[in-house]
């Protein structure tokens, strides 16, 4: 499988990027990442009305590659053009449901909750991803420096606004102070990582309601992050990320989700937290914790193994 070069294409958003990362490394093969952009006319049209051509994005730099693995909506066009314009065989790998005719890839990844029904498609529960259990605990002691040794630790893994979640200041300090009362009632130390989507002012707001003798993590910083994973006794993810709800199932420790109000129809979301909460792996986030036990979820290299045994 080493021989295999593969070209990786997103919009360049943490989860995406997760996922085909993860995908390629479980492969154990080379890879590039580029980020596809749409010429302006092209970022307003669907994929399924969208010409397969090269005119729709902008010039990639394309070193020389055998797979291709793609995740969102922008990227489905390059990969099937770059899959016919090459004059060899190429396997084009597509991660989320692309909104064309599926015969377009060789594969598609698509969470269990997506209900997409195909022969070539391979259903994951949750989101693939970049995280390895060798690498969470590797980076274990990142973080001990800055953290009270006679404790155990909450980590609070932060998302960001999207079209279904508001961030606004008031449904944060709900979580906050919730949160406030569970490291008091149970004598724990909080760890607070950010991710990319994270807007500043929810950090400074964390930090400051949050920080004086907690750690918040300011600045993004992957290795606390994995740190934070590995010392954690409990972990807590924001509702508006899947891919980092995923991410933390890997650990196997008790996950809870903080839940936001949604703003419009999120059934996507709760399909995907219901899915987990069957599997045992999360709970509703409220004033009592709990330790229990679940099988470590790692698609990634389930899903890669599947991949292994079709191209090789």
């Amino acid at each position: 499988m080493s021989k295999f070069k593969a070209l990786l294409l997103t919009e360049g958003m943490h989860g995406m990027i997760s996922q085909v990362e993860g995908l390629a490394k479980a492969l154990d093969i080379e890879f590039t990442h580029q980020k596809v952009e749409l010429n302006s006319f092209w970022k307003m049209i669907p994929p399924n009305l969208t010409p397969v051509s090269n005119i729709v994005f902008k010039k990639l730099k394309v070193p020389d590659f055998d797979i291709i693995i793609s995740c969102g909506r922008k990227s489905v066009i390059p990969s099937i053009y770059l899959k016919k314009s090459s004059n060899k065989k190429i396997f084009n790998i597509h991660i989320q449901d692309p909104k064309v005719s599926l015969n377009n890839f060789d594969f598609i990844i698509a969470p269990e909750h997506d209900s997409l029904k195909g022969k070539n498609v391979i259903t994951s529960k949750g989101a693939i991803h970049y995280l390895t259990k060798d690498e969470i605990k590797n980076n274990h002691s990142y973080l001990e420096e800055k953290l009270d040794k006679q404790k155990d630790y909450l980590l609070l893994v932060l998302g960001g606004p999207n079209k279904y979640y508001d961030y606004d200041d008031q449904n944060l300090i709900n979580i906050f102070d919730m949160i406030k009362k569970i490291l008091s009632v149970n004598n724990l130390q909080l760890i607070v990582i950010p991710s990319m989507r994270t807007p500043n002012k929810t950090i400074n707001l964390a930090d400051e309601i949050l920080g004086k003798e907690n750690l918040v993590i300011t600045k993004i910083d992957k290795k606390a992050y994995l740190s934070g994973l590995s010392l954690a006794k409990y972990i807590i993810v924001t509702c508006d990320s899947t891919s980092m709800i995923s991410e933390a199932a890997i650990t196997g420790k008790p996950i809870y989700i903080a839940d936001i109000p949604a703003k419009k129809n999120d059934r996507r979301f709760k399909m995907f937290r219901e899915l987990f909460s069957k599997l045992n792996i999360t709970k509703n986030l409220n004033d009592k914790l709990e330790i229990w036990n679940y099988k470590s979820l790692n698609e990634t290299d389930r899903i890669a193994k599947e991949i292994k045994k079709k191209i090789l």
